[in-house]
């Protein structure tokens, strides 16, 4: 049992379990803390006591890692994997290659994008599309469009290193505006692999205006994903909201026309959209994308529960752009630009 590993795995676990953040950041502060520490170095700081002392490491995280160094499987981790399970991927959860929909630090995310991308990585995806908020949602750290750009050129950099061992593809969840107009510069957004539209305010706007809403945006070029379409939640710890009201064969329709996916959105206090609609949407000739919408890298765990929804719904893999290999997904997101 290495030291590292089982404090990132228990973080990871409470991450996809959705405990409160700050324990599993105190997790991977403490696997930070101790990363330039060679296995003869720890052993010597746990021996003296020295380790007590390191900035990162508090009381919990000190015993996990004295129990890992020791060769042993933590307690904390070992209930953990119990109560959590492994996360392993079957069925059409082991069809996914990527992810549309994930968010970094950059935004409203807890870690790094490294940190996102060995989420990923981890199970088993081949690409993942970065896409932290826009700047409206400032709730959020939405991103300028100087922001933006600074993230591009830092993308750019990680994913030609191919140190990562996963594909790095630029994007953005962009608020669809009251207007349904989208929240970023065209410029930016012509930049981008990928573009999820999402409606984040006004959300018990009466069904015509909504509908008009997510039309416009739906119609824009750049618009590549329609995201988690009713901003319903369901449970956890931001409580409950009704799902948004809609003309949902209208914009289902739109979505076909245009060559939009509608999102299963994999978290499970949202469960968006719901089955009818996913339904409605089938019927329709929709794609879809079933994304994470991890704000952690213990989220991408979400992605079963979205691919079990897919299955249940009879969708036909082939019309889950998540499944494509990364050069049929870039051809797709980048033809009507």
């Amino acid at each position: 049992m290495d030291a590292r590993s089982a404090l990132e795995e228990i973080a990871t676990l409470l991450e996809r379990e959705l405990a409160n953040p700050y324990k599993a950041r105190a997790f991977r502060k403490a696997a930070a803390a101790i990363e330039p520490l060679s296995d003869d170095e720890l052993a010597a700081r746990i021996a003296d006591g020295r380790l007590r002392k390191l900035a990162g490491v508090g009381e919990t995280t000190y015993e996990v890692i004295v129990e890992a160094a020791a060769g042993r499987v933590p307690p904390y981790l070992a209930d953990l994997r119990e109560k959590v399970g492994g996360g392993a991927r079957s069925g059409l959860a082991a069809e996914l290659k990527g992810d549309l929909h994930s968010h970094s630090e950059w935004s409203d995310g807890t870690t790094s994008i490294q940190a996102m991308a060995a989420g990923a990585k981890a199970v088993g995806l081949e690409w993942v599309a970065l896409t932290d908020h826009s700047p409206s949602l400032r709730v959020a750290n939405g991103l300028s469009a100087e922001r933006l750009a600074s993230q591009l050129d830092i993308l750019a950099a990680l994913d030609a290193d191919g140190d990562l061992g996963i594909r790095l593809l630029p994007g953005i969840e962009v608020d669809i505006l009251e207007d349904g107009s989208l929240d970023q510069t065209p410029d930016m957004l012509g930049r981008l692999d990928v573009v999820v539209a999402s409606v984040h305010s006004k959300l018990r706007s009466a069904a015509p205006a909504m509908t008009a809403r997510m039309l416009r945006a739906v119609a824009d070029p750049h618009t590549n994903v329609l995201g988690h379409c009713t901003g319903r939640l369901i449970r956890g710890s931001r409580g409950t909201r009704p799902q948004s009201e809609f003309d949902a064969e209208r914009v289902f329709a739109a979505c076909a026309e245009h060559d939009v996916a509608v999102e299963i959105n994999s978290r499970p206090e949202r469960e968006d959209p719901p089955d009818d609609l996913i339904a409605i949407a089938l019927e329709a000739g929709c794609l879809f994308s079933i994304d994470s919408d991890a704000h952690a890298p213990g989220h991408y765990g979400f992605l079963g529960l979205g691919a079990a929804r897919a299955e249940r719904a009879g969708i036909p893999p082939e019309r889950i752009v998540t499944t494509w290999d990364v050069d049929r997904l870039l051809e797709w997101t980048h033809r009507k630009r």
